[in-house]
Formats: C-alpha cells, structure tokens, sequence
C-alpha cells in the first residue's frame, strides 16, 4: 500500500475533499526519525542524511527479505542485518558489479515504497556496511543508518513505541482538555457563543453559527459576510443526514469553507456551523470539530423541538388550573402526553420528584470550613459561581428531565429514572443530598411532592439522602436518629448530665412511668420499686427538667427523645 491508496482512503464529501485531507503521515502520531535516532544510543552513526529526520515514522520493521516491500507501509524504517546481500559479497568475477546492482535495485524499491530510512545491523553477516549499500543510498538519497552489534533491533523498536505511546498520551490529554473546555462553554450563561470561541481557540478556523432561516446567530474570529455562504447553505440547509459541505473562498484564511448541518431527531435542519481554513486540519482537530458539532446540535434542539412540550404543558395548567382534577378523559391524557414527552417517558410510564438539597458541608467548603467527602473545595466553589443556566442544565441532564425548578432550598425535578446508587453517588459528589420520592402519575404529583416535602427538613439536618420509599411514617421514622440523638440531647441534658447512676435511675423511672401512661401503680409494679418512691424520683426529673409533666405534649416530646438516648455518645 503506497501513498495514493492511503490518499484515496479519505472520505470524500458532496462538495469536494475531505476537510482532513494532507497525507497519510498525519492520520499516525507525531514521532520523527531525528525524535528516535536522538534517544537511541551514540553508537549508531548516520552513514547518509537523506534530509528526512523531521519526517514522520509509521513503525519500525526488521526484515531479511530480498524484496520486503509488498509487506511495508509507507513511511517506515527498515532494519537488516544484511542478508540479502550475502551472496553478492562471497567474491568471485563480476561480484563487485553484482553487488553495486542488486544494492541498486535493493535501495530503489524501499524508495519507491516510502521508507524513511534504511538501519543496516553489523554482524553476523557484515562488520561493516557494503560500499554498494552506501553508495545506492547515496545515489537515491535514502538515509543510511549503522547499526552495531551492541544494539540489537529490538531495542530500537522498544524506543520507538514508548515514543510512539508517549505522543498518544499527549494527544488523549490535550482532547480532553478541550472536550472539557467545550463542555464549560456548553454550561455558560451564553453557550453558543463561548462554545464558538472555545472551539476558535482550540483549532486554527473562523466559526459561523447559522440558523435554519440561513441568519447568522454567532460568530468567533473574522468570518466572512453571511452573503457569500448562500450557496454552502442552500445545500446544508437543503439536503439530509450527517455530511459535510465544501467550498472555497477568495478570502483570507478561507481558502477551505466547509459546513455542518445541525440536525433534529427526526433529521430536520435547525441550522448550520461554518468553518473557515487556508490549511487541512489535522484528524485531532476534526475530533474536536466532530464534538462541537454534537454539543451544538444538543443545544439547537433544546431551543426548538425539546422545549415544546414543557411549554404546552406550562400553558394548559396555568390557563386550566383545575384540569387535574375536574379535567375529562381526553383532556387527561393530552397533559399525559406532554407529561411523557417532557420527562423522555411513555404516558403510561412511572414517574417521580426528587429534591435536591445543597449540604452543609458543601456550603462551608466554599467559605474555607470544611468539605463534603469526596468533594475539592475549589469543586464547590465553582458550584457557587454556577450560573442559573449551567445548573438547570446540569440537572436536566443527569435527570433526563425537562422538568426541573430551581428553589431556594436547592432544586425540584419531576423525572422517570428511578435514582438508583449510582446517580444518587454522582449527585452526592457534587455537594448536593436528595429526597427522593416515591412512584406516582400525573394526577397524584402533588400528593407526591407532599411526602418529599416532609423529609426535606430531615435530609437537611442529617445530611444524609433519604428515599420516601424506604422511611417509616412515624414520627421517630420521619426525624431520623441524627436528629432524634440531638433533641434527647437537648430536652434531657439536665438529667444526662448526673453522674452514671443517678442519671440511670432516673432515665429508667421516667421511661417506665411514660410506658405506663403516668399510672403510678403499673410503674412501680414493672419497676418492683414503692409507689412513693416511683412518685419522689418523678417529681425530681420534672424540677430538673422544670418543666410540667402533666401536660400531654410534653410527655410526648420526652418520650419521643427518650427512644434516642442510647445514639447520644458516653458523657
């Protein structure tokens, strides 16, 4: 396989070349001859400089063919230890001539196959290189390297693939940091603006964002006038399926014009993005191109078609409040089918509310005070600054939701997903807890949010998740033992804090006597204390507690606290 076939392998588009075109050395990472020979050891020596050193190396080959071309690639270094001249060597009449044209014959195909280089190994066959081998890479001009018998042809491609390897890493790193940089642009308060200018930073083009009526939305760099791009964006906005448009303009850094349509689910043109070149661009940077081209179109179909749902469904209920309830079977299911289509679901599909509730931890991390664990305080502090925008759209997208609010206490979301481990672990990375509701419908979605709303303020002293599903309805289910520990902590800290026995004795007659519903009797029976005794020590826990053990809310209170005594820690 020689040049012209890795040239034709480029995809081809309805406008002309493809936007990467240049050769088939820029589709393999960056490692030059003069990059290998320099970390290979000083022992090696240049017999001939063919001129190449910057030239890209596709791989490193060891062969002993006499004609090893049909099974090389273009732009390769070839390694031999001489075998294929070891005849020619042995003497005898005519061994020079012999030698000097199978030498000629033998540099000529490597040529004419795209080798960089040529490494010729001494020993076992040679202990130096064949004159006839130097001069035909003299006379061809292919660079001629010697290899000594101390460096053995493994090690040369060892060197070449941790080269080969070191240059891939630089290149996933420098995509990701721009996939990010993208993604930050996507979340700003104008996103299809920054996502340009990002994109304008990253590779070397002008970028056009134009609209589905062929106006301009935005730009980043110079561009050129909207009119001279009619003809690019009549087939853009005229054909369908993914592609992409050529075209080239008499204009600075314009010689290559190319296009991308931006597409609806249903293959609709909601617009274009335009680029602008004088030089093809590498398949890194149409890798970066490729990912801005989704963003935008994610961004596109938010604007449009994934917004009418939501919208429809706003407008029904603000008009119509009483729908829900008082609403006929086909009004209904219309608010059912706009429900579905906001939340990615089906009318009939299960849905939920899930409250997110900004931690305490995370709030102090940005004032320097502490951390949600797993959180960097510089994590939090962007949070923060997040704009509104970025933040809806951020738990849009984990929620798979177009229903989202943001509260005071945090946000609101109405989504189908069931909020499993995982998600809920992504959230909680983040700095936020959730309430996560239980299975409801349309009809039954503020009911629904009643129950989340009642374990707000527990997830909001705990600092722990909670699942309507999974708490028990009781008053010590819904306060949970963080905060039951705290108001025992803080209802009878005057009896807690006695020395060991007394505060026992005490907790135990005032356990038993609220058991007993204040029966003096029945306490000191189950105690196998005096009655009088039994009444001394009440009266004595309700002069520390000052307070009045008649009134049927207190009990309740100190009998609540008194189930969380034993989560306190030891005095």
């Amino acid at each position: 396989m020689g040049r012209n076939a890795q040239q034709a392998g480029a995809p081809e588009t309805a406008g002309g070349t493809s936007p990467a075109g240049g050769s088939a050395a820029e589709h393999q990472s960056g490692v030059t001859l003069d990059q290998l020979l320099a970390k290979l050891p000083s022992e090696l020596l240049m017999l001939h400089d063919g001129g190449n050193g910057s030239r890209l190396l596709r791989w490193v080959e060891p062969s002993e063919l006499e004609d090893p071309t049909p099974y090389l690639l273009d732009g390769e270094f070839l390694l031999t230890a001489g075998l294929p001249f070891v005849g020619a060597a042995d003497g005898g009449a005519g061994a020079d001539s012999a030698a000097g044209a199978g030498a000629g014959a033998y540099v000529r195909r490597l040529v004419q196959a795209g080798v960089v280089a040529l490494g010729f190994g001494l020993e076992p066959y040679f202990s130096a290189v064949p004159e006839a081998v130097v001069e035909a890479c003299i006379r061809q001009n292919l660079t001629l390297v010697q290899v000594p018998s101390t460096v053995p042809f493994a090690a040369i491609g060892l060197e070449f693939s941790r080269l080969l390897e070191s240059d891939n890493a630089k290149l996933f790193r420098h995509l990701a940091d721009t996939n990010r940089q993208l993604m930050r642009a996507v979340l700003s308060a104008r996103p299809e603006h920054e996502l340009l200018a990002a994109l304008a930073q990253r590779v070397p083009v002008w970028a056009m964002l134009m609209g589905a009526d062929g106006r301009l939305r935005a730009r980043a760099g110079s561009g050129v006038e909207a009119a001279a791009l009619q003809p690019l964006l009549g087939r853009l906005l005229g054909g369908s399926g993914p592609r992409v448009e050529m075209d080239s303009l008499d204009r600075p850094a314009s010689r290559l014009v190319f296009g991308h349509p931006l597409r609806s689910t249903r293959d609709a043109n909601l617009g274009a993005l335009v680029l602008g070149t004088d030089t093809p661009l590498t398949p890194a940077q149409n890798s970066v191109v490729s990912s801005a081209v989704g963003l935008l179109e994610l961004l596109v179909r938010q604007r449009t078609s994934g917004s009418l749902a939501p919208s429809q469904l706003a407008t029904s209920l603000l008009l119509h409040p009483d729908s829900l309830s008082a609403g006929g079977a086909r009004q209904i299911n219309g608010l059912r089918d706009l429900l579905a289509q906001s939340t990615s679901s089906t009318r009939s599909g299960p849905l939920r509310i899930v409250q997110g509730i900004r931690a305490v931890q995370g709030i102090r991390a940005v004032q320097g005070i502490g951390a949600v664990p797993g959180t960097r305080p510089d994590q939090a502090a962007g949070r923060a600054g997040d704009s509104p925008v970025r933040e809806l759209l951020q738990w849009r997208r984990l929620f798979d939701t177009k229903l989202v609010e943001l509260t005071d206490y945090g946000f609101a979301a109405i989504t189908r997903l069931k909020v499993d481990d995982a998600l809920l672990g992504e959230v909680e990375k983040l700095g936020w807890r959730l309430v996560i509701g239980d299975v409801t419908e349309l009809t039954d979605l503020s009911s629904a949010n009643q129950r989340v709303t009642a374990l707000r303020q527990r997830v909001q002293t705990t600092g722990k998740s909670a699942r309507v599903g999974e708490v028990t309805w009781t008053v010590a289910g819904l306060l949970g033992h963080e905060a039951g520990a705290m108001l025992a902590g803080r209802l009878l800290e005057p009896v807690l804090s006695q020395d060991s026995d007394r505060r026992t004795a005490h907790l135990s007659v005032l356990r038993a006597w609220l058991g007993e519903n204040g029966n003096w009797d029945a306490t000191a029976k189950a105690l196998g204390l005096h009655r009088n005794s039994v009444r001394r020590q009440i009266n004595a826990v309700a002069e520390l507690l000052d307070t009045d053990l008649n009134q049927a809310q207190v009990r309740a209170e100190l009998w609540i606290a008194l189930q969380y005594v034993d989560e306190l820690p030891p005095s």
